[in-house]
């Protein structure tokens, strides 16, 4: 997929932090590629691609994770970007009516079958529309040949059997109308002004899916009918089905279905768009009152159009553009964990914008208010010390051991992906003809090629990336009185000064070989127990510290970690609690042993293992990741957070400037006003209430404290209970337990959390709070109170909630069009104390606010009075068995779910009886819950504009 740096605000995932005395050699393996530069990139040979007579494009693969499901794709290589001036907003329009009415599904009948199923609307069955294209998603049970029938039937319909009826067309414009509505805001203010320049002479500019509201609420019924009669046609179509099925049924369902398709007899012709040059830097600076964070984004636009990868040569040309991304991350990853960062987080990369056929080296950071010429000056300073001085081998080494480390985890697992997560290339195929090779070809070409890659190519990389031209500058944040704005001027003549300075060469410090400086004394395993029917086994070990792993075939190389304590913060004085809760979450910044974060994560090059401490309410503990080769060095991390984490008050320092950059200004937006005033009103009379975090509260934070309460907490191992799930070599395991484990500190405590006497407020109340410019409310619904926990109430209160959430969609959306989606949920606990919650929550308009709320609990009385009907139970239930069903194979449910029964003190073997407990479920159960539950008074917040 390419990546869109001005729609989304990515993440950058900085390298983890891995183990360190062993080394990952960077070396050639001998290879099965006959390389030869001019040579076509393979395509993978577990896909089957075909054409069918009438140009529609199909990908096929059998894949047996998970079982008994097919993941089915309806690509259309047309988005808004092909909109005719009447039609703005159409294309994403068209997306919602194949869900109104098709030849074979007339209305609802089409989720409502798929709700018989087992397939959830929204969280299952979706689709998107983007510039270029509109993908409809469908994941379907294979095991039955009548659903599978039906699936591809489904796509069919959307593929030509539309129905686009008058009255479902304007049915269907107060529904999105609602999710135009949604995507008001700051954010949406400041892209309709800086966009322009971001696509200076494109058409991209003026096609913004989601459309106008005039559009929306005013286009002829004929306008939609033609943008679904130009451009749905099978030239421009593509099916994509992967899943837990024989290869050529897949392909006999799509040539039934599509084959006989026609193309209209006179296709308009589909347009490439292009992403004009320009001569000028432009600059733009957008401020709004209602914007949560400050950005810097800076986009140097290739002259040239864009070419996919299509030789070995391009295939081997991305792995030196991957070097070159990895080694500037990461030095601005040093940055922001250095001391004063100029940035909350920043990245750089090559790849592509909202045009398809252009590149763009960009850079990204999210800064304070204050703080965005010097984030600029920094993207722009460290871009330039590339260009004066290139990178260097040490880190290029790091990078290279990076990028094989990844892709080795990638290549042991090739077996184990699950379909929804192989779908993703083969779409980027047909619209962007992206190559598909297999990963046993990336490995064999990575190994044979990434040694042959020499710095002098990365570093050559810079003189094509910056220029002068077909440059983009944008900076967008909050707007303040007391702010003072940067000014066009500032940027441009930091944009001069920058290239014109001579800077210092990047100082690549030697590392340590050894994440420990010594071994500790080795404990020992007192006693083991194995349960059969969960296949784990429990390890007592010599300083009472309990072991609980699983060994799985999901993936080959993942183990997962946990691990817990009670006691957490429950145990500190109420003044000690609210010193130290805005320090808690600085602890991890300080690193191990001596090392800092950023000695760390170069030591730790080639590996992948993580360890992260937390200190909860009621519970400390530790969580991470690691492969099976690098699980010695996830131990010795665990071992070195509890003995050897480093104090360090610069490091604390740079943790609390990020927190005030990036806390700053959130309560600006009104969604987040929302919560903490609703918050607030529920929670604000418990003694240890805090509140939204503010920049003095940060500055008041006591690190100091913070850490003496971390040595208190993580003093005694012997009360702390480990969980292992994944590839485990188990006498490897036991090992690492009786070294890393056994041999830390016990004071045989064996603490529990204690219990406020506070609880939240309860009983019927409202409260409306006024935020923010744009015509748009949320409503939040709250029911909870005390109660004594029943394992199938439980189980009943939460299905109770789904059957209301299928009913919202049918009466809030479908009937009366007043909102996007809507939804409840529902959990009753044991911890720690008996409490049950049900929350219902939607957007709206301020107009429907009163309206939609009696209608939501006309619903919810409903239920009361009568329960649901057997049919939506049934929904639910066919629902969650599915669900089940593909997370019992995962080892991130297994560990969740094992660590949770012995943190809540239930029975394990629970896991086991799942489908046996949801089959148990009967009406009557869920009545009795909505009696029992739904008639105590709720609490009701509305988030309205400011009048």
């Amino acid at each position: 997929m390419r990546k869109l740096l001005f729609s989304t605000v990515l993440l950058l995932c900085s390298v983890i932090a891995l183990p360190l005395n062993a080394q990952v050699a960077v070396k050639s393996v001998e290879s099965k590629i006959s390389f030869n530069p001019s040579d076509p990139i393979p395509t993978d040979p577990n896909v089957k691609t075909g054409t069918l007579d009438n140009g529609l494009t199909y990908y096929i693969q059998n894949n047996p994770k998970p079982e008994n499901k097919v993941e089915l794709r309806l690509v259309v290589n047309a988005g808004s970007i092909l909109e005719d001036d009447d039609q703005l907003g159409l294309a994403h329009f068209m997306e919602h009516m194949c869900f109104n009415g098709t030849k074979n599904f007339e209305k609802n009948e089409l989720v409502d079958y798929l709700q018989s199923i087992g397939v959830k609307f929204g969280a299952h069955l979706n689709a998107y529309t983007s510039f270029d294209q509109t993908v409809y998603i469908l994941p379907i049970p294979s095991d039955d040949p009548e659903k599978l029938e039906q699936g591809f039937q489904i796509i069919e319909d959307w593929a030509h059997n539309a129905l686009l009826t008058d009255e479902e067309i304007d049915k269907e414009r107060g529904v999105v109308l609602e999710e135009y509505r949604l995507g008001k805001g700051a954010n949406e203010r400041m892209m309709q002004k800086y966009l322009p320049k971001v696509m200076h002479g494109s058409k991209y500019a003026e096609r913004l899916p989601i459309g106008t509201k005039e559009s929306i609420e005013t286009f002829k019924y004929e306008s939609l009918k033609r943008f679904y009669n130009d451009w749905y046609r099978p030239n421009l179509m593509s099916v994509v089905a992967v899943g837990d099925i024989d290869e050529a049924t897949l392909e006999a369902k799509i040539k039934a279905h599509f084959g006989h398709i026609k193309n209209p007899d006179n296709p308009r012709p589909r347009p490439s768009f292009d992403l004009p040059n320009h001569k000028e830097t432009f600059v733009a600076i957008e401020s709004d009152k209602e914007a949560p964070f400050a950005n810097v984004q800076l986009m140097f636009k290739d002259k040239v159009d864009s070419k996919p990868d299509e030789t070995y040569a391009d295939y081997r040309k991305s792995m030196v553009e991957n070097l070159f991304s990895q080694m500037i991350n990461n030095r601005l990853d040093e940055i922001r964990n250095g001391a004063n960062p100029p940035f909350v987080y920043g990245y750089t990369y090559y790849g592509g914008t909202f045009a398809r056929t252009k590149n763009a080296f960009q850079s990204f950071a999210m800064t304070s208010p204050e703080g965005q010429l010097d984030a600029l000056k920094t993207l722009l300073t460290e871009n330039e010390r590339v260009r004066q001085h290139g990178f260097f081998e040490g880190e290029f080494d790091r990078a290279k051991k990076d990028i094989l480390a990844n892709m080795e985890r990638a290549y042991k697992d090739r077996d184990k992906m699950e379909s929804e997560r192989i779908v993703g290339r083969y779409i980027n195929n047909f619209l962007e003809q992206s190559p598909i090779p297999s990963m046993d070809w990336r490995f064999d070409f990575m190994n044979s090629q990434l040694p042959t890659i020499s710095l002098e190519e990365v570093n050559a990389l810079i003189t094509t990336y910056l220029k002068e031209d077909n440059r983009v500058v944008v900076l967008t944040g909050p707007e303040k009185d007391n702010l003072e704005k940067a000014t066009e001027a500032q940027v441009l003549e930091l944009l001069d000064s920058v290239n014109a300075k001579e800077l210092k060469p990047y100082e690549d410090k030697a590392v340590a070989s050894s994440l420990m400086t010594e071994m500790p004394t080795k404990g020992s395993v007192k006693a083991s127990k194995t349960d059969e029917e969960l296949g784990t086994t429990t390890l007592t070990l010599s300083n009472g510290a309990t072991v609980t792993y699983k060994k799985t075939d999901f993936k080959n190389d993942e183990i997962l970690f946990d691990a817990f304590s009670y006691g957490g913060t429950s145990l500190y004085s109420d003044e000690d609690y609210i010193a130290t809760t805005n320090a808690n979450g600085g602890l991890n910044e300080a690193g191990i042993n001596g090392f800092d974060k950023i000695e760390l994560s170069k030591m730790m090059s080639g590996k992948i293992a993580n360890v992260r401490l937390s200190i909860g309410t009621y519970s400390e503990g530790l969580s991470g990741n690691t492969t099976p080769k690098d699980l010695e060095t996830l131990f010795q991390l665990t071992n070195l957070h509890f003995t050897a984490l480093n104090k360090d008050e610069e490091a604390f320092k740079s943790f609390a400037d990020k927190q005030k950059a990036f806390l700053g200004n959130l309560l600006s937006s009104p969604q987040f006003y929302f919560q903490d005033k609703m918050s607030e009103f529920m929670y604000g009379e418990n003694p240890r209430y805090t509140g939204f975090p503010s920049a003095e509260d940060m500055d008041n934070a006591d690190y100091n404290l913070a850490y003496e309460k971390y040595k208190e907490r993580f003093a005694d191992a012997g009360d702390f209970h480990f969980y292992f799930v994944g590839n485990i070599d188990e006498d490897k395991l036991v090992d690492y337990c009786e070294t890393y484990l056994a041999s830390l500190p016990s004071l045989g405590s064996n603490e529990t959390y204690k219990v406020s006497d506070f609880r939240p407020l309860t009983g019927s109340h409202k409260k409306v709070i006024e935020k923010g410019e744009d015509e748009k409310s949320s409503v939040r619904i709250t029911y909870h109170g005390p109660t004594q926990y029943d394992k199938k109430e439980a189980q009943a209160l939460s299905s109770l909630a789904e059957v209301l959430s299928i009913k919202l969609i049918e009466k809030l959306r479908e009937e009366e069009g007043g909102v996007y989606g809507a939804g409840a949920n529902a959990r009753i606990s044991n911890m720690p104390y008996d409490w049950f919650s049900f929350n219902i929550s939607f957007p709206c308009g301020p107009e429907n606010v009163d309206k939609l709320i009696a209608a939501t609990m006309k619903e919810v009385d409903i239920l009361i009075k009568d329960g649901p009907t057997e049919t939506d139970l049934d929904k639910v239930k066919k629902a969650q068995i599915l669900d089940h069903k593909e997370d019992i194979k995962t080892n991130r449910y297994w560990l969740r779910a094992l660590k949770n029964a012995d943190y809540l003190k239930k029975d394990a073997k629970n896991i086991l009886k799942f489908e046996e407990a949801v089959n148990s479920l009967t009406v009557k159960d869920l009545h009795a819950a909505a009696k029992k539950y739904l008639t105590q008074g709720y609490i009701t917040g509305i988030h309205n504009p400011e009048k």
